[in-house]
């Protein structure tokens, strides 16, 4: 099979891309990769703590690596992602995955900085209608929880909330179901990817006005701008 490395947020896009790749199984998955915010020990965007994402590794399986950023610029991002591919590269990687259903501005840039390392990226999900991979999501027992909202779609009442049908059922109609515009952001806990679900604690909400630049490897935000996000505290 050919040699790969799987992109992970932690999110249900990537759990789903991943199923659905371990299924088709076409690819070795080798390892999960995450970017984390070195001086938060938090995914970016997501404000899931590194020892979340450890936690979901080890229910996988997976080795688990870590790719860490301070300044959050895209000059930072891009020179520790070549390094570390190129370290992959070097163990018989080739591919890289990723859980994007269909922000082109987004594929258009990770494949051009896979291209100057001779890598390829592969997407599972692409271009698939977002209600039907919702429906198939929750249809194949993987779990989920909100742990981030922007308030140009929802809002403290959304975020912590469980990813079910009938929240997808209630999502406004300028919000798509699967959050691919960055509506939304998600933990996944539980699913036949796992061994055994990921416990964890559900704290306090969070309120953090917009910082005036989008985290290292964020598409443009298009439509309506957000003010600020909702953050759900999670934690093991």
């Amino acid at each position: 099979m050919k040699k790969a490395i799987f992109c992970w947020s932690g999110g249900k896009d990537s759990a789903f891309a991943l199923y659905k790749v371990l299924q088709q199984k076409e690819y070795s998955v080798e390892a999960l990769f995450t970017t984390i915010n070195e001086n938060f020990k938090r995914v970016s965007m997501h404000g899931v703590r590194e020892e979340l994402i450890e936690r979901q590794a080890n229910n996988i399986g997976l080795p688990w690596y870590k790719m860490y950023v301070r300044e959050g610029s895209n000059a930072e991002y891009e020179k520790n992602m070549e390094a570390f591919l190129l370290e992959q590269k070097a163990k018989g990687v080739e591919y890289v995955i990723f859980g994007d259903i269909f922000l082109e501005d987004l594929r258009a840039y990770r494949d051009n900085n896979l291209a100057k390392v001779g890598m390829k990226g592969v997407y599972p999900l692409w271009k698939q209608e977002t209600k039907e991979l919702a429906d198939s999501f929750i249809a194949n027992g993987f779990q989920t929880i909100l742990c981030c909202t922007s308030d140009a779609y929802l809002g403290e009442k959304e975020v912590g909330e469980l990813y079910t049908t009938d929240f997808v059922k209630s999502l406004p109609t300028n919000v798509d179901p699967c959050g691919e515009n960055g509506e939304f952001h998600s933990f996944c806990f539980a699913g036949p990817i796992f061994k055994e679900p990921v416990k964890f604690a559900k704290g306090e909400k969070i309120y953090k006005p917009i910082e005036t630049k989008l985290p290292a490897g964020h598409p443009p935000i298009k439509g309506p701008m957000a003010k600020g996000f909702w953050f759900c505290e999670l934690s093991l």
